[in-house]
Formats: structure tokens, sequence, C-alpha cells
């Protein structure tokens, strides 16, 4: 098949275009673009240990292609973003659902246009607001507007013979062009705001409201001005919500991207004016083995496809590649220059963080939805059980991962999902006691050994590792606290699926462990992250979840949660040695005069700033001894 393949491969033209290729099925399972499509095609067909790993892959599974001359590389760009979202191609970066996004429409051919909700986007003269990344966002906007401005939602034909307005006019909603009480310019007038208003321009719109009550009140129209000063409260309103998104005006996209895995999120803050006028987060698959910027990228491309608008910034986290061509191609779609501009510094830099903030807020609550859908938990550990031939549903899952800086402050951690949901209070936390050094096999053995002692052996005393914590790597409140009998059933309650933070190593390491301690029939894998690869007892080659199903989703989360809560111990643990080291390497500083430092100046930084009169006095201070403080700390 690859020789015939290299045979089509000499007839493909040396000129910019866009290639498609299929698998068996003839589906298609990635889209690119080329400079030089015959140049860029064959370089998936070289040597394939040259080849990055996803792209091995791909390789394997190209059963067929084609392609499509384009004039200019830009013309290619634009043609793969169309085309990677009506095929949804699995090798690609791609917005999820994104043909199910929804826009706003305006329908400036209908003499009196009303405002709905569409999920196509036309080349019919109409207005187009979005794309939105869900109907409540979309909803949310269409009420705001609807409260705002009084233009019609019914689907007569307006011949203004209408004997009465319907209820919408007497609630001040519409202005009632079905019976005649306004002119078509009139109504044409509250489109018009309307569509400055989707647009962010209130600022504008408050002007024109504001002329029009001086007008009505010059004119003695009392009634029609009240109207209007209530319409413009009403927009201060909503315009106050809108938090100050810069002291100077500007017209600019703001991005930030979370990743998780081959799943990632991309936030945009909307700023029109010195407003932020709107945000949304929108979900992108197939994330992986790229870089940050080639999903921003990807994200970038299939986004402004189909916006409607096109503002004159946008700020990113991170260059893009090919920045040039994107940037000349997006200035064709706006009509005017567009800048792609990664801040340093000032409110700019302060923008982008609150969109990378909010980005990781998104995907967190994404997974928790995710946790909290009892049909999909329940979907993941029946496939799970089938994939693993697990004896049993595994309904409680212990996941073990390590933590440590070369071989140093070297801890692990252990987390507990009970049928697919985190069961915080019964994490534990463990310092690793008898290996030196970076030896995570070792370090591995060690925790599974102390864990399953206890299973079979009453709960130890007076340690203060292997402790009940919170989810956030602390002890939980007093009131929070297990009893003893409930901390002794924690520990002597075995798991149905113990998974390991490694490959085959860290797995071997376990295993030996629970055989020793005669918990071999409990089930173990070891989870390799750089592939999602599962090792299991007895299987020379890994177990690889498919990439869209609900086990790997459950999988990666499970060993993403004991991967935070070892690198949050550690980091904590890490942090507290080093105040003590710099503070203990001086000679005559106890306990008690390092604590009365500390409560005085907050933390060693400050006290390395402070001058020796400040240190000299704290109590128990002499000056001598605040001149060695200065000197080693």
């Amino acid at each position: 098949m690859a020789e015939s393949l290299l045979e089509r491969l000499k007839a493909v033209p040396r000129k910019p275009g866009v290639y498609l290729f299929r698998n068996e099925e003839a589906k298609v399972i990635y889209v690119g673009k080329a400079a030089v499509l015959r140049t860029r095609m064959r370089s998936y067909f070289g040597a394939p240990q040259s080849m990055e790993h996803k792209t091995r892959i791909l390789r394997e599974a190209i059963a067929d292609f084609e392609y499509i001359v384009t004039r200019t590389e830009q013309e290619a760009l634009h043609l793969e973003a169309t085309l990677v979202k009506r095929h949804q191609p699995f090798y690609n970066v791609r917005l999820k659902d994104d043909k199910h996004y929804p826009y706003l429409k305006v329908d400036l051919n209908d003499p009196f246009p009303r405002i709905y909700i569409t999920r196509r986007v036309e080349q019919d003269g109409a207005r187009y607001f979005g794309p939105y990344a869900s109907a409540s966002s979309i909803r949310k906007t269409l009420d705001i507007s609807k409260k705002l401005f009084p233009w019609r939602t019914c689907t007569m034909t307006i011949t203004g013979k209408e004997s009465r307005p319907c209820l919408e006019y007497y609630i001040h909603r519409c202005i009632a062009p079905c019976t005649a009480y306004c002119t078509q310019e009139e109504y044409a007038d509250v489109i018009r705001q309307t569509i400055l208003f989707l647009e962010g321009r209130t600022d504008e719109v408050a002007r024109n409201l504001k002329q029009q009550m001086k007008e009505a009140s010059e004119a003695l129209e009392y009634e029609r001005a009240s109207h209007i000063r209530d319409q413009i409260r009403a927009i201060e309103r909503v315009t106050e919500k809108q938090s100050v998104a810069s002291t100077r005006p500007m017209d600019a996209d703001i991005f930030g991207l979370s990743r998780k895995d081959t799943e990632a999120v991309v936030q945009v803050l909307f700023v029109r004016g010195v407003k932020m006028i709107g945000t949304d987060s929108f979900t992108l698959a197939g994330a992986t083995d790229v870089t940050d910027g080639e999903v921003l990228g990807s994200f970038l491309k299939q986004f402004y496809e189909s916006a409607t608008y096109v503002p004159r910034r946008l700020l990113l986290p991170f260059e893009v590649p090919e920045k040039e061509l994107l940037t000349d191609w997006l200035s064709e779609r706006r009509g005017g220059p567009v800048e792609l501009f990664v801040p340093q510094r000032g409110e700019k830099v302060r923008l982008v963080q609150m969109a990378q903030e909010n980005a990781k807020e998104a995907q967190d609550q994404a997974h928790a939805r995710w946790l909290a859908d009892t049909g999909k938990t329940e979907a993941a550990l029946d496939e799970l059980q089938e994939e693993l031939n697990l004896p049993t549903l595994p309904h409680r899952i212990e996941c073990y991962d390590i933590s440590n800086t070369q071989g140093t402050n070297s801890v692990a951690s252990m987390v507990v999902f009970v049928d697919g949901r985190p069961r915080t209070q019964e994490y534990r936390r463990f310092k690793i006691r008898t290996v030196e050094g970076a030896d995570d096999f070792a370090s591995m053995a060690e925790v599974l050994k102390r864990r399953f002692k206890k299973a079979t052996a009453p709960p130890e005393r007076g340690v203060k590792d292997d402790s009940p914590v919170g989810a956030d790597g602390h002890p939980p409140a007093v009131h929070g606290q297990q009893p003893q009998d409930a901390k002794a059933k924690a520990w002597k309650t075995l798991p149905d699926l113990v998974i390991v933070d490694g490959g085959k190593g860290q797995l071997h390491a376990a295993l030996d462990v629970m055989r020793d301690l005669g918990v071999e029939h409990v089930p173990a894998a070891g989870l390799a992250k750089r592939n999602e690869e599962l090792f299991v007892k007895d299987m020379e080659e890994p177990i690889v979840l498919p990439r869209t199903s609900q086990a790997l989703y459950l999988v990666q989360r499970v060993r993403d949660e004991a991967h935070r809560f070892a690198i949050t111990y550690h980091r904590n643990l890490r942090q507290k040695r080093s105040v003590q080291s710099a503070l203990d390497a001086v000679p005559g500083v106890g306990p008690k005069k390092k604590k009365a430092l500390l409560r005085k100046f907050g933390s060693v930084k400050a006290v390395r700033e402070a001058d020796v009169d400040e240190i000299a006095a704290t109590l128990g201070f002499t000056k001598k001894l605040a001149s060695k403080v200065k000197e080693l700390v």
C-alpha cells in the first residue's frame, strides 16, 4: 500500500494546497496544508525513526489521500480550517462539536428584522454574531438585548394592518410595527441600536439614546422621554456589570489555554473599548503530541474561519506557528490590519493571565461535571473492567504517585476514587523513609508496603504522615477529621484496582510487594504517561485504551489527581525545609528565636532584607546575634 501511495505522490504538484489522508474505511483522519504539496506529503512516508510519535501512528493508518490545489498558502490555510471543521479528523486538533455552535442572526433583508438563534452562517446579507460556545451563553445575550431594545419576536408578515398590538407592546418590549404604531425608519433605528450593543459599542448606544431623550423632551413628548430614560438606565446597569478591562480603549480578543492529556480548553475574553463585554470557553480534542503554540494556532484558524468579527488585536499567552501567514489571513478577513501580540508587561499581561486562569477553571469545571455524571462514570467503570479483564467492577480505585526534586524531599501520594468519584477524606500522603536518591521503583515499593501492611494490622499511632489530609494537601479541620475506627476501616478496605503512575518498573515493584504481603489477588496496573499505556500482570504488551473511551478519561483523572496531590505535598515540604535550613544554619538561633523572627518579619526573605538593628530588636536577640543572622541568612 505504501509503495502505491509513493508512486501516486510523484504526480502531486509542487504548489500550495490542502491534503486529506483517509483510512481503510475511507474516513478522513487528517487534514493539512502545505506551501509545496508534494514535499510536505512525501515527508509522511520517510524514515519512521525520524518522525514524532504521533506522525508514526498517523502514517500507519493512511490508506489513501487526496489534495486540493490553491492559488496561495493563505487560501490553503482558510480551506484547511474549513475542512477540519467539516470532517473532524481524529489526528487534528479540532473544536469539539464546532458545527453545532450557535450564532445570533439579524436578517437585514427583512424590512422589520427579528433577532434569533441560528446554527448556520450564510452569505445572505444578514448580520451574524458569534460563534457562542453554548446555548446558555447565547440565550443570555439574546435575553439581555431583548430587555433593552423593543424589537419584535413574532414571525408574522408585517403589513401594519393588525387591529391591535400584542402584550409585548404594552410592556414596552416591542414598538408594534404590526399595527403601524411606528414607522419603518423608527424600527430600523431600534435594530441599529441593538447591533451596536451586540458589537460592544454600548457607550455609543447610550449617547444616541440621550440625544433622542433630549429631542423628545424638547418636543414635549415627556412619556416617550421617560421610556428612553428608563432604557438608558437599564443599559447602564448592564454595562456596570461588565468589568473594566483596560485604562485605554482597545479592540481585542484575549486568549488563554489550559491542557490536560488529549483535551484542551481555550478561554476568550472580548474587550471593546475599556470594558470586557463577554467571555467564552471552547473545548478542543486531539491535543496529543503537539505544542501549546500548535494547539492555540489550530484554534485561531478554526474560530476565525467562521467568526463574524475579527478585532484589531489578538493578545496571546505565547507565540503561535506561522504567525505571519495567520496575520495576513486575519487581516484579509477583517478588511484591515490585525496584530497578533504576546504582551510582556502592564495590564495586557494581566488580561492574558486572567484568560489563562479562566481557561484552567473552565477545564476543571468540565471535569467536575463529568465526574458528577453518573451515567458516564458507570460506563467508564464497565469499560475499565472489560478492558483490563478485572474480576469485579472497580468500585474502589487507589492510585499512587512519587514526587521529588533530584532525589530530595521524596514523597508519595495515595488518592482514592469510589464509584468514579474522588473520596478526598481517604487521601493519604507519605514521606519516603528508606530510599536514598531518586529511585522511583524502590520508593513505590516502600509506599505500597506501608499501605498494605495497614490492611492487616492496626493503624499506627503518633505518625504525622500517612495521615488523612484534605484535597488541598493540608490536614482537615478538627471537626472534619475521621474518628479512629473510620481511619482503620479506610486502611483495611482493599481496592478493586491499584494504579501506579509509571510503566513496567513501577508495576513490578508494586506486584512484588503485594505478593509478599498476601494481597496479590488485588488487580494492579501501571499507567505510562507518554502514550497512556496500561501495563498489567502477565501481559508483555500494554493495553491502549481508545482515545475517546470513558475508561481512559477516568484513568487520566485519577492519575492527574494523584500527581497533583503528590506535587502539592512535595512543594509544601520543600518550602518548609528551605525556611528551616536558612535559619538553622545560624548558631544560637533555636526554634523559639526562629519562630520569633518569622512572626515579626513574616518570611526569611524579609529577615534577609531587614537591617541589623531591626533584627536585634526582636525578642531574644542581641546585636551580635543579629549580625550573625545577616551574615548567614
